[in-house]
């Protein structure tokens, strides 16, 4: 199972990183596309620690919030920023906003320079670390 939900991080990582290609100014479309690049991304992330600690046996993930599946994550050392994660869950819950120009570009910026980085962690560390 957390397999599967891991593969499916990797890949929602691989199309965000494609994001890096596009510069602004973008049009609508673009931007838009960007932003559920990020939500996607994030939605895929969290479930895959979330799939990994469950198999792991930690009873703390198994609550489905979000919230507290980062801090578990956190707990048990499978990442490293915390408030970073918690930053990246507040900016995916703006997503709905995303239809706001100043929004959306503040999303985007925050996921070239913070939100990619605790992907491409957490993907290293699942790969290294916490394997089956």
């Amino acid at each position: 199972m957390s397999e599967k939900k891991r593969e499916n991080f990797s890949k929602a990582l691989r199309n965000l990183e494609q994001s890096q290609h596009y510069q602004p100014p973008y049009d609508a479309v673009t931007e838009a596309g960007l932003v559920a690049l990020f939500q996607v991304c994030m939605e895929q992330s969290w479930k895959a620690m979330k799939a990994t600690l469950e198999e792991q046996g930690f009873s703390e993930a198994q609550t489905g919030s979000p919230r507290k599946v980062i801090k578990c994550a956190y707990s048990a050392g499978m990442i490293d920023d915390e408030k970073g994660w918690l930053d990246a869950l507040e900016a995916r819950n703006l997503v709905t906003h995303s239809y706001d120009e100043s929004v959306a570009l503040k999303l985007i910026g925050l996921t070239r320079t913070r939100f990619i980085p605790l992907f491409q962690q957490l993907e290293a560390r699942l790969q290294s670390d916490w394997a089956l």
